[in-house]
């Protein structure tokens, strides 16, 4: 399976729409801190819904930390700042996809650290600035899933 990393995500909701996404597609989750948020509020168990128990949740204290327990694993930041879409990328088993936090996305040195052909972007209406981050995690990790054939769903 592939693995989805959020980069200081603020809003608890999003958060828990993923960590019930996650649950449900069988993902591995990455939250690299500092989040916005404590696990335990209530708009983040909310739309976590019973799933937290369900879901595989890795907590870091730094980006460099995450990096590490990924390995050698191949990594795409999802960004508006992307030049290719990612609908044109070929998923394995075992790639990251990291997003960014909804109010600042990833910076720079994240996004360089990465190279700009792993960059991708959702395509959307010109002018307009982002998708809702829960929204854009669905969008992505349900095209890399199909792609490896929805391996264990059913």
């Amino acid at each position: 399976m592939y693995q989805i990393a959020l980069y200081q995500p603020q809003i608890p909701p999003n958060t828990g729409n993923i960590i019930r996404l996650v649950a449900n597609n069988g993902c591995k989750l990455h939250l690299i801190k500092p989040l916005g948020f404590t696990l335990d509020e209530k708009p983040l168990r909310r739309a976590g819904l019973d799933y937290h128990d369900l879901a595989n949740v890795s907590m870091h204290d730094t980006y460099d930390g995450f990096i590490e327990s990924v390995g050698e694993s191949r990594m795409f930041a999802i960004t508006t700042k992307g030049k290719k879409s990612y609908a044109d990328v070929k998923y394995q088993k075992g790639d990251v996809l990291l997003f960014g936090s909804e109010t600042a996305g990833l910076p720079d040195e994240v996004r360089e650290s990465i190279g700009v052909e792993h960059c991708l972007k959702i395509p959307m209406i010109p002018n307009n600035r982002s998708i809702n981050l829960s929204n854009s995690v669905a969008i992505v990790c349900y095209e890399a899933w199909r792609q490896i054939g929805f391996e264990q769903g059913g």
